[in-house]
Formats: structure tokens, sequence, C-alpha cells
């Protein structure tokens, strides 16, 4: 199958990078990466011991590196090691800079390492004088700010569990996630500002702390009014230094959600050691982090991304937060912040690309990128045209790396790779230390057809367990129902035997089939946004005259009316380019495309509204009334 190449790594690029420096360390050399994921997978005792070496884990590694392998639900990694998660993240010197924290505002700080490492042992100090213990939950309900990072880092060092959403959340939004947990502390702000308006939500907290009888204390920070709060208080403790105490390798460290569109949110627990170890390798082999690089993502503190780029930390990163609205005051915003804080690497979520190519964004001979050395792009799959937009319009010289994984493992499947070329609309390839594989129904495994991602072996940052979930139920049945011993990631992929990149078509869990021919929407979407008339676009299947008809609804481009003529090219244009299978039996126009917090178009939401099906949890969308549009649609109810 063959896909167009955007990008190859140079000579000098592929001898310098961490990953050439990991692999010759072990008796690899580049350019055959698959060769050396093969050994990675093959050999994950060794492979996992020589990365705590070489990203040099403050700790004790202990033996044995790995027991009951062979069962990937119950394999546990690390027994015996002792850490501690925030002295890891740490170790950067004293006078380089740890964070800038921009808002939309255009409030800026920085913080050294010295200075970060001061006040979490005065965040720490206070947790622990509250009476915060190990084990405990500290619930935050705050902006992508530096303060936010303090303290978590502060909650960690301490061996308490850290759990966030955004702001935005409501109330039952905030309330459905941190009520199942049990939290002794909230950490709440009175509210953040988007598109330059502010939004107070002290009402939120106080109806959080009511409601949740757990909540012993809450630690307040103004953000909005900049007045003396908690956090004031606590920087004038005297510690200036913390006394950090190793735990285990499997000390829980985070809570995390599921997107919740089909249930109450799902509490999925990472632990300490396996989040450190699988972050440091993805940042330093595979993003290629060193002491000197700058990265960002435009995330929130509700999605795993704020977590992970916080981990770079732990490779002696400068990590740059931004807090607001991505197109305010303009379209440029973030784009401009790359060359004012000289950002090497650049993430943010599909849509962020889709949304600038609209917006006419063409930076490539406006701004001086040249610190830009790679993109990240995840939350759905990167559309082609994204492919082709950021290499014609931003910058041609890039590493342009579309990753895949999730909250569930709190990491990737599959991401950039240093020492390969880039294809249009393929993901590099899989992760090292990751048996990734694609699986047909019957559970066998296939290479250029479409079939559900997996994972056939275990790895460290798999959940430690749910929360409240005994004899892993829930556990069992999130990942391991379709396939015995398999992890089914509940995607739809590809893997290109040409490349060996990987290809996501969108959820396999809202896979249309009609005429029982699986069809990936991302698919659809790809073609269907590429017109300059369409905005957005989400797919669903409807059960009608025993078989699955595809129904689209498209949001248009402004100034664009909607009619036959428009429906007709649609439908050439998903004929020709796709199959005739992609074509929908009805495209409808909506005002609105439901969405999660974290970005994702809310299919199985709508699918369930078209259906006539309660949609069960709604607080886990960004726009949860836009789901009124899609109940009762006449066009639903004729041929």
């Amino acid at each position: 199958m063959p896909t167009k190449q955007l990008w190859h790594p140079s000579h000098e690029f592929i001898n310098s990078c961490n990953l050439t420096r990991f692999a010759n360390s072990i008796g690899f050399e580049p350019p055959n990466y698959f060769q050396l994921h093969d050994w990675s997978i093959n050999n994950k005792v060794e492979f996992w011991r020589n990365v705590w070496e070489f990203a040099n884990i403050s700790g004790d590694s202990g033996e044995p590196v790995l027991v009951n392998e062979d069962n990937l639900l119950t394999s546990t990694w690390f027994p015996n090691a002792r850490l501690n998660f925030t002295e890891n993240l740490l170790q950067g010197n004293d006078d380089d800079i740890a964070i800038v924290s921009v808002t939309e505002l255009g409030l800026r700080t920085e913080l050294t390492f010295y200075d970060l490492g001061r006040k979490v042992a005065q965040f720490a100090s206070e947790l622990t004088e509250i009476g915060v213990e190990v084990g405990d939950r500290v619930a935050a309900y705050l902006p992508n700010v530096a303060e936010t990072v303090i303290a978590m880092l502060g909650t960690a060092s301490i061996g308490a569990v850290w759990s966030s959403c955004s702001p935005d959340f409501g109330f039952q939004g905030a309330f459905d996630r941190f009520s199942q947990i049990t939290p002794k502390v909230l950490i709440a702000c009175d509210g953040y500002t988007y598109n330059g308006k502010q939004f107070d939500i002290r009402q939120n907290v106080s109806a959080l702390k009511q409601h949740i009888e757990s909540i012993k204390r809450v630690i307040t920070f103004n953000f909005l009014s900049r007045q003396a709060d908690d956090f004031d208080s606590i920087f004038q403790r005297d510690e200036n230094s913390w006394d950090f105490q190793w735990f285990s390798f499997n000390q829980p460290l985070y809570v995390m959600y599921s997107s919740g569109t089909t249930g109450k949110p799902k509490c999925i627990v990472h632990g300490a050691g396996g989040t450190l170890i699988q972050h440091l390798k993805e940042h330093q082999l595979h993003v290629n982090l060193r002491e000197d690089s700058r990265i960002f993502f435009f995330t929130t503190c509700g999605w795993m991304m704020w977590n992970w780029l916080v981990s770079a930390l732990a490779s002696r990163s400068t990590i740059v937060l931004y807090e607001g609205s991505a197109f305010w005051p303009n379209p440029n915003t973030l784009i401009q912040m790359i060359e004012n804080e000289s950002i090497n690497v650049f993430g943010a979520s599909a849509k962020y690309f889709s949304a600038l190519e609209t917006a006419n964004v063409k930076p490539k001979n406006e701004q001086d990128l040249s610190c830009l050395v790679s993109m990240q792009s995840t939350g759905s799959p990167l559309a082609l045209q994204s492919f082709d937009y950021v290499y014609r319009d931003i910058k041609d010289d890039i590493q342009m790396a579309s990753i895949s994984g999730g909250t569930d493992l709190i990491s990737c499947f599959a991401l950039g790779i240093p020492w390969l070329p880039v294809h249009r609309g393929e993901l590099q390839g899989p992760g090292l230390g990751m048996a990734v594989d694609v699986f047909d129904e019957l559970g066998n495994s296939v290479r250029s057809t479409r079939g559900e991602l997996v994972c056939t072996q275990t790895f460290p940052s798999k959940p430690i367990g749910f929360w409240n979930d005994p004899e892993d139920k829930k556990y069992r049945t999130a990942y391991f129902d379709k396939f015995s011993n398999i992890w089914a990631h509940g995607d739809f992929a590809e893997i290109n035997t040409t490349t060996g990149g990987l290809i996501i078509h969108g959820r396999s869990d809202a896979v249309l089939n009609p005429g029982g021919v699986r069809i990936g929407t991302a698919e659809i979407y790809g073609q269907v946004e590429a017109m300059s008339e369409i905005s957005e676009a989400l797919c669903v299947g409807q059960d009608w005259n025993d078989d699955v008809r595809v129904i689209l609804f498209v949001v248009l481009a402004p100034n664009i009316k909607f009619g036959k003529d428009l429906c007709a090219r649609i439908k050439q244009r998903l004929r020709a380019n796709v199959s005739p299978r992609h074509v929908p039996a009805k495209i409808i126009e909506v005002p609105e495309i439901p969405r999660t917090r974290s970005g994702k178009i809310a299919e199985l939401a709508v699918r369930d509204v078209v259906l006539g099906q309660d949609v069960v949890n709604t607080s886990a969308l960004a726009n949860p009334e836009s789901l009124s549009i899609f109940e009762n649609m006449p066009e639903l109810t004729t041929d």
C-alpha cells in the first residue's frame, strides 16, 4: 500500500538522537527500527531494565523485573522496586527553567528547577500537616498553570493519589468523577477564562464540598481575582527541600477517568513507576527530549496529555503550559508562542490542526519557527489534509508525529520514531516494548487490512486496577472480553506492510457496518472535512431494514448553503476516493456536533440518541446540550 513520504530524518539527526545512543548501548544500529522493536518485545525484561538504566531513574529497581508475565491482566512489573515519582521529576539543574506558564490574558511566569523544588516541598509539608497520608486522594479542579503542577508533585511526593479535571467541567461532571474516589482534599480555583471571558466556578466548588463528605479541606487558588489565597500562605512556609520517601513501583499515582460517554466515568488507577518509566521511554527514545528541550502540548489538566506533558520534567526538559483558548485573541496564538518561547516539540489535538487550516493560518513564511523540531498530534486520527497542511504551511523540515494511546495506559501504543520517515496518514510505528498488533474478528493477526488494535503482551504502564473494582471485573470487561489474555483497545486500525506504519480509522465500537462491511469513520471524515464547504462532520450507523445505513451529519462553513448539489458532491467524493460502501444513505445539516472534553467527537452518544437510547453520562461532553439536535429527526424516519 504506497503512501506519500513527507519527511525523512537526516543522517545527522539519526546519529545524534537518544534512540541511537540507547540502541548502540544494547548492540543495535540505525535505521532498522523494527528489528529493535522485535527485540524489545521478545526480550522485555532486558529491554525495560535497560530503559531504567538509560533514563537514570532515581530509585532501586530490585529483582525480579517482572512476575507472572504470561498473564497480561495480573502480571506485575518491578515488584520489589522502590522510588519516588516526584523526586525523579525534580532532577534538573537548579538554575535551569522547569516551567513556563502562559495564559490567554498574557500572564506569564517562569520557575527554575530550584524554585519548583522549593514550592513542591512547601506544598508537601502543607498536605502532611493537614493529615494527608500515603494512599489518600487529592482532587484538583484547576486550570493548566504552574500551581497545578506544584500541587500534583507535592501530592505524589508523599505517596498520595492525584486526580484532576479542568474547571470547565460543570458540577455534575466533577462530582461524577471525584465522588467515586472519596478525596480527603479538594484543590480548587475560583474560575477560569476562555476567549477572554471570565467564568466563576465558586458555586460548583461549594457544591462539591457539600456533597462529597470525604473532603476535609478545600485549598483555594484565586486564578481570576489574583487575591490572596491558600497557595500564597503555603508558599510562605519555611521548607526549601523535601526528604523523599521511596514507595513501591506500583504505588497508586493517578486516578484517570474514561471519557464516560457510555456510562459513569470509570476510575482508572495508574502506578507511579509504570507511568514514570513509560513516559521516560516515550519522551527520550521517541520524542528525543533532552535537557535543553522545550516541550508544549495544548491540553487541560482533565486530559491525560497533561500528565504526559508534566512527566517531561523527568528528562530535565522545560515544559510550557498554556491556559485558555487556542484561538484567542487570534488563530495564530499558539503558533506565535512557538517562536516566543523557543518551543522544540509542539503538540495539540488533531482537531486543532484542522481548525488552524480552516482559519488560513500560514506561518511558514511569516514566522521564525527554526526552533521547532517536532509536532505531535493525538485525540483522534490526524486527517490526511492536516498532514499536507503542516508540511505546506507550517514547516517542511519537522517530524509530524501522529500518536495514539490513551487514558487507559496513560501513554502511547504507537507514536513517532526518530529513525523513520513520516508517511501521509500514518503513525510511524509501535512504541518500543509495546507488542502492538491488529486482529480480525476471529483473533487472527492481519496486515494491510482493517481490524482491532490489540496489545498481546504486558507493559509497565497498564493500569494497576480500576478504583473500587473487586476481582477486577470492570478491568477485565474493559480490555479483555473480546480476546482472551489480549488487550483490545477499542480502536479500528491497520498496519501497512510496506512502511510498518499504523493507520487509525477511529473507534472500533463506533465502526460502521453497512452490509456487513466494517467501515472506519475516520475515512469518511478525511474526505468530507477536506471540502471547503464543510466545517465538521460526524457519522453513525442507524439500524434500517435489517441492515445498517450510514448517516452523515455535517456542520457547514460560514456562508455555505445546504442543498442537493452539495450532497451529491459529498457522495461522489466518497464513492470516488474511498468506496461505494462509504457513501452515506442520508446527509443532514446540523448546527453543532457534540464533543468530549478532550475534543473527540462523541459518535457513540449521537448514535444512542439516533437509536432512541439514553445517553447515560452527558457530563463527559463539552457541549451536552447539542445532543437535543439529533432527537426525533424526521429525516431518520424515511428511506
